[in-house]
């Protein structure tokens, strides 16, 4: 896929998305259009369709849950819970064949038909808590999903407690290796990374549709370019981190540069709403970075 060439050939007109299932729908015949493009090149393209940044967002999530494995393409990551994300935070069992627990805040789950559970199978010889990764149908007995209050920017975008009550698991469900090395940490990265081209390719459909400088559209385009690069790395490279928190920098610095000129007043009302998405988690970007440079630094 030529993708600087499709985001500025394409007409910059987005159609309405009505709800998330629809936004998957949509992405699910782009998948179809553009067949053998890399996660980042769907995610860029996803968000340059989305006509708004929630579902900006959304393509990129998808995107990075399917470079993980291409048939998650309607899946929700369960992860965290009551004290965080942290592997020592999950309080969620896997015991013999059956998850008990509850995910606290699990980004569309109500909308998957897929949930990877992240849960305790005992703890390691280190002490540490080892970590597993369940692959089991949202609506398997025993799993219970509620909505929680939509959050003030990019309310489109649900998020759930998932309550898990002796769910059955099984033979096959259990994901093979760690499950923090192999699946949350570098996802991530790999969240990061997708999400901030969706963010990109949504800015460029902006910017050719609402009159921002071309500037902004070319710097829109570069860091994409970095992003591509990237992606061909391993997302547990500290090498590849150290890059990737400058192209984020980028990223939330192009999007924070739009002002929208020739929008009408509902697009930039809700432009201005859901700006505060690109920063969160930034906390743990910034951990990620500075043990990153810290892989590098001389004693």
């Amino acid at each position: 896929m030529d993708l600087l060439r499709w985001l500025l050939e394409q007409s910059p007109r987005a159609a309405p998305i009505e709800s998330p299932r629809a936004c998957f729908e949509q992405l699910e015949r782009l998948d179809a259009a553009i067949a053998g493009a890399s996660s980042v090149d769907r995610a860029a393209a996803g968000g340059f369709l989305a006509d708004r940044l929630g579902y900006a967002f959304l393509a990129g999530y998808r995107a990075a849950l399917t470079r993980l494995d291409a048939s998650l393409s309607r899946a929700s990551l369960c992860a965290t819970e009551s004290g965080g994300a942290h592997p020592r935070a999950m309080k969620t069992r896997l015991e013999g064949a059956a998850l008990t627990g509850e995910k606290t805040f699990a980004t569309l789950a109500s909308v998957a038909d897929t949930l990877l559970v992240v849960a305790s199978s005992g703890t390691r010889a280190d002490g540490r808590n080892q970590l597993q990764i369940a692959r089991i149908p949202a609506a398997r007995a025993g799993v219970t999903i509620r909505d929680r209050e939509p959050m003030a920017f990019a309310p489109e975008i649900p998020h759930a407690r998932v309550t898990l009550e002796a769910v059955r698991v099984e033979p096959g469900e259990v994901l093979e290796g760690d499950g923090y090395d192999a699946v949350l940490k570098p996802f991530r990265t790999l969240e990061d990374m997708h999400v901030a081209a969706a963010w990109l390719g949504h800015v460029a459909r902006l910017a050719r549709a609402e009159g921002e400088p071309l500037v902004l559209l070319d710097r829109a385009l570069a860091t994409l370019c970095a992003l591509r690069d990237l992606e061909r790395r391993s997302p547990l490279d500290p090498a590849g981190h150290v890059a990737l928190a400058g192209a984020l920098v980028e990223a939330a610095a192009i999007a924070g540069s739009c002002t929208l000129p020739r929008a009408d007043d509902e697009t930039r009302s809700r432009w201005q709403r859901d700006l505060p998405l690109l920063a969160v988690a930034g906390s743990a970007r910034d951990l990620r970075r500075d043990a990153a440079h810290g892989a590098f630094r001389a004693e």
